[in-house]
């Protein structure tokens, strides 16, 4: 249909599917941008009051398939000129979202659920360059993020941007790549497995020696061991040793393995979380995390030591023990495992089960986890408002789901594993009563019975096992798959492989038409220009959500941006390292993180190598000695969790002096005096003006008194630079920042007039 408009694939600049009508029902339409005109196809099918994802539910009758735009009933073309189209904006609903075109007039062109959010904002981007003749950024027009939902099931991808789904997930592949954390530890695996199958294979000479050898042979007065009860004992008690010290030999080696697959799986998960990008956090709970590092990795630390070692050893004595029972009688062996076919449908019935509750009772006690962390990391303010019983209420909600979710787990365990043992135990309650009754018959004598028994017994613990296996795959392929979710998230904000490494930088930062918005079609920062030159200290001033904390996150690059470009000494942002960024960049923030430990650690962890006199020299500089000085024990001070208690300006103060001992060419000062009274804020601003000397500084203060050596100040209003230029221009103007220099003058009265 389009090439019989003259429309090629080459001529497509950017297309999108919305998939909902302006009334709530769902249909297809599809938005195509060409250099010259906007395309609007819509289908002509009935629109569908309900939607299922692709796969889902497809073919059945009655339900719109994702998978068949338009089905076959056609489809109506209109298209516009780009020449008569004013403006093309994205409006945002519910849920949901629409696109408004004006030409002529102004109209709803189409429709679209949240999902299509990203695409929607990139085709208005689209449009914006065309109308203007930008160039296209190809790179940020073409990044898709993917479907949002299983297409085989339909189940919802639980990590954005990451398509894979647990419930289609091949396990054998989890399996495979889980064994590849054995290779630290292939020697130490070897040997274990050496010496559990030295120990079986000394274990499976004993019920010989007590059955056949020392009854039928020893006490019955036939055969090579006739009558030498001494012999038989000897060597009883000889195999029996020797089994035990195979046994302590595979448990020491075990032991040290096991704290050392415990330690690597915890450093793992935790290093990958340390290369996410800030995002990833913000989305988070910390118990949720917590759980990920403490609780899975323990649970895949059961897999390498209680799981696999056994697992070959305990099939290896199966295969033995029956090739020994074959040996002695094969009818009785035959009978044994009469119901093996029962159990083998029963542990195929169970497994996928066993899988559900696993991830049912993980997600529970992970909430139970994040509640736990919000209420203590929250005291202050739970105390403060008195809702201490509504965070016990809460906390016993979640409490009561997991204990819902455990006993399900626990009781589904406890009925089919009994099940499972008496089953396979049945065969050993039928080889007494037709051994017994052969040993009547006087075909089989009573020490071979006795031996089959005795075989029968040891076969009970690798059949047990076997078993409960069930139980024991399920939550160690589920704590592996959430591991491998955390290992295998692509950060937002990643280094290229052939990054700008920059050792010191000049310091020059040049922002050129950067948008950006923490959601689609939600921007935060709106075409928005700034230029330091190397030395300058640029200010940064405006109300409260006006974007200037997102506008240094952005430099500092915690953020990418949706359009535009961040340079620094000429080159992007995306093309230099991390090390060149975080090395050259010092943040001192309004919201400061006091670590656990000493004042002296606290302070150093911008260079931990550092002197104890570079130490004070930072604190000095910061106006923190002397109040450090008067702590019980100085330097060495234990502060934060469970610590000393600092105030907000002692805080501050300690974020400072990190920022001196960290020596940056870029000095970025967000809010660095929120937290100080007036008489600590002029000691401070003293010491900031010493510190921002040959540096590039870009300031964020709300007290404009703050900004009075600014080389430059740029006016933030609802994300855009409303203006730009030195404190005298700008009061010439009697502009944006004049109103508020007039209110923070206004306000500084009334602080007088209130201390008066």
């Amino acid at each position: 249909m389009l090439n019989r408009r003259g429309v090629g694939r080459d001529d497509i600049v950017y297309a999108m599917v919305c998939d909902r009508t302006t009334d709530g029902r769902f249909l297809d339409t599809h938005l195509i941008l060409t250099g010259d005109r906007l395309l609007i196809a819509a289908s002509l099918e009935e629109p569908a009051t309900e939607k299922t994802y692709k796969g889902y539910a497809a073919g059945k009758p009655g339900r719109h398939d994702d998978s068949r735009p338009g089905g076959g009933a056609g489809w109506s073309l209109e298209e516009i000129g780009l020449d008569r189209i004013e403006s093309l904006a994205v409006v945002n609903l519910v849920a949901s979202g629409m696109i408004v075109v004006r030409a002529e007039e102004e109209r709803v062109v189409a429709a679209f659920t949240n999902g299509e959010m990203g695409r929607a904002s990139r085709f208005a981007s689209a449009f914006e360059k065309l109308k203007k003749g930008e160039p296209l950024d190809e790179l940020q027009l073409h990044e898709e993020h993917g479907q949002a939902a299983c297409p085989k099931c339909g189940m919802i991808y639980p990590e954005e941007g990451r398509q894979v789904c647990p419930k289609c997930m091949k396990k054998h592949a989890i399996f495979a790549r889980l064994l590849s954390f054995a290779g630290h530890y292939r020697s130490s695996i070897v040997l274990i497995i050496l010496f559990m199958l030295l120990n079986s294979g000394t274990s499976l000479v004993i019920p010989y020696l007590q059955g056949t050898v020392l009854i039928d042979q020893g006490l019955g007065g036939e055969g090579p061991f006739a009558h030498r009860i001494g012999l038989i004992v000897a060597l009883i008690i000889g195999f029996r040793t020797l089994a035990l010290l195979f046994g302590v030999l595979y448990g020491v080696i075990n032991a040290k393995m096991s704290a050392n697959i415990a330690f690597d799986l915890k450093a793992s998960v935790f290093s990958a979380m340390q290369r996410l990008s800030l995002s990833f956090f913000q989305r988070k709970q910390t118990g949720q995390l917590m759980t990920r590092v403490n609780n899975d990795a323990t649970e895949l630390q059961y897999f390498f030591v209680d799981g696999m070692s056994y697992f070959i050893v305990n099939a290896m004595n199966i295969i033995g023990i029956t090739v020994v029972l074959l040996a002695l009688d094969w009818k009785l062996t035959l009978l044994c495992y009469i119901l093996l076919p029962v159990v083998v449908v029963l542990v195929r019935k169970s497994f996928p089960r066993l899988w559900r509750l696993s991830w049912r009772r993980h997600r529970t006690i992970s909430r139970m986890n994040a509640i736990i962390s919000d209420t203590i990391r929250g005291t202050r303010v739970v105390k403060a408002f008195g809702k201490e019983q509504k965070e016990i209420e809460r906390f016993h909600t979640a409490n009561q789901a997991y204990s819902h979710a455990d006993q399900s787990f626990n009781k589904f365990g406890g009925t089919v594993f009994p099940v499972l043992n008496i089953l396979t135990q049945t065969g050993g309650i039928l080889i007494w009563a037709f051994g017994g009754w052969m040993v009547m018959g006087g075909t089989i004598s009573f020490g071979k019975v006795l031996t089959f028994v005795s075989y029968m017994h040891m076969l009970y613990g690798p059949i047990q096992f076997m078993n409960n296996i069930v139980s024991w795959w399920s939550y160690c392929m589920s704590a592996a798959q959430r591991i491998f979710e955390i290992q295998d998230a692509v950060p937002e904000v990643s280094e290229k492989p052939d990054a700008v490494h920059l050792e010191r930088m000049r310091g020059e930062i040049e922002v050129a038409n950067v948008v950006f918005g923490y959601e689609p079609n939600k921007a935060i920062l709106k075409q928005v220009s700034m230029r330091a030159k190397p030395g300058q200290m640029i200010g940064v001033v405006g109300h409260s959500g006006a974007g200037k904390s997102t506008l240094v996150n952005l430099i500092s690059r915690l953020y990418d941006v949706s359009e535009g470009e961040v340079r620094i000494d000429g080159i992007n942002v995306k093309e230099l390292s991390a090390a060149s960024l975080r090395g050259n960049i010092g943040i001192v923030s309004q919201d400061v993180y006091v670590f656990s430990g000493s004042i002296a650690e606290n302070i150093a962890y911008a260079d931990p190598d550092c002197s104890l006199e570079d130490i004070i020299y930072a604190a000095s500089v910061a106006h923190a000695h002397d109040f450090i000085m008067k702590l019980p024990d100085g330097y060495d001070t234990i502060v934060g969790t469970g610590g000393h208690n600092l105030s907000g300006g002692e805080k501050q103060r300690l974020s400072i002096a990190r920022a001196v001992l960290h020596n940056p060419r870029i000095l970025i000062l967000d809010e660095a005096t929120a937290s100080l009274d007036t008489e600590t804020e002029l000691h401070i601003q003293a010491a900031l003006d010493a510190l921002v000397k040959g540096r590039t500084t870009i300031a964020i203060a709300h007290r404009l008194s703050t900004l009075r050596n600014a080389d430059y100040l740029l006016v933030m209003d609802n994300g855009k630079v409303a203006e730009s230029g030195t404190h005298e221009e700008l009061m010439a103007r009697k502009g944006a920042y004049f109103d508020l220099v007039k209110k923070h003058d206004e306000a500084l009265k009334m602080n007088e007039v209130i201390s008066a």
